[in-house]
């Protein structure tokens, strides 16, 4: 029986009451409710997602296990590093953060995906989403070219936590690059931990592995309790943290502030 949820009163249900993996909707924990910050705060903060279609209600979930991506363990590619070192090279190339949410999460839903039919990235959620965002809570990860959006990512950030939601692209490779920046962002800051979700073939050949639901939460327990991260600004010299920069090229902590 799956929890409904009446009114925003009515908390989430204890993650163990989700549906087991060998049932028809895995990872199904409840239904109901609305996409207000605070209840995706409490969500977040259990490890429980929001992920429906239109036309339905809101669908919370916590599947087990729990794809993540730890950023001590991010595998750049041979052809990954030399596309992210002549990117950081060439003039009119940039990473942003948070310059254009609104973009990001619009191209977020516009995308296709293999072996879907429409999105889950509703209007509602849209809408909720650039809500939090407005609050400080979700960021994007933007990858520009020549003044042009190509690609990027977003996410929530809760304490030192990173729930990564969905990513897109335009140009080839600048999903991956958004997602290499996160890592780098993610290693200046101590944010040594990525939520992915689900498991897919594309993340787990960039690092991600799957962890036990229990273990999961209680490493976000411990790492939404820490003072969350203030400065969300991408600088040059946070690609010194996969080596893909020349020294010349890698200043002072305080020259590379602005």
């Amino acid at each position: 029986m799956i929890h409904w949820l009446r009114d925003a009163r009515d908390p989430l249900p204890d993650t163990r009451c989700a549906l087991p993996p060998d049932c028809d909707a895995p990872g199904l924990l409840a239904a109901g409710g609305h996409l207000t910050p605070a209840r995706l705060t409490e969500a977040y903060s259990k490890g429980v997602f929001p992920w429906y279609s239109e036309g339905q209600p809101v669908l919370w979930w916590s599947p087990d296990p729990r794809m993540v991506l730890w950023t001590r363990e991010f595998k750049l590619s041979r052809s990954l590093r030399k596309t992210i070192g002549k990117f950081t090279r060439s003039p009119g190339c940039e990473v942003r953060i948070d310059s254009a949410f609104e973009q990001v999460i619009a191209a977020c839903a516009g995308s296709p995906r293999e072996g879907q039919d429409g999105t889950w990235i509703v209007p509602d959620m849209v809408a909720a989403y650039s809500r939090w965002h407005a609050q400080g809570a979700v960021h994007s990860i933007e990858t520009w070219i020549d003044g042009e959006l190509a690609g990027g990512l977003y996410g929530v950030g809760l304490g030192r936590m990173f729930f990564g939601e969905s990513m897109f692209t335009r140009r080839t490779d600048a999903s991956k690059i958004a997602l290499a920046a996160l890592v780098c962002f993610g290693r200046e800051h101590g944010i040594d931990l990525i939520d992915c979700q689900q498991r897919t073939g594309h993340l787990g050949s960039m690092g991600g592995r799957e962890l036990p639901r229990n273990v999961f939460e209680a490493a976000i327990a411990e790492r939404i309790q820490a003072s969350a991260v203030t400065a969300w600004t991408y600088h040059q010299r946070l690609w010194a943290h996969l080596a893909v920069l020349p020294a010349s090229a890698v200043v002072s902590p305080d020259e590379g502030r602005s």
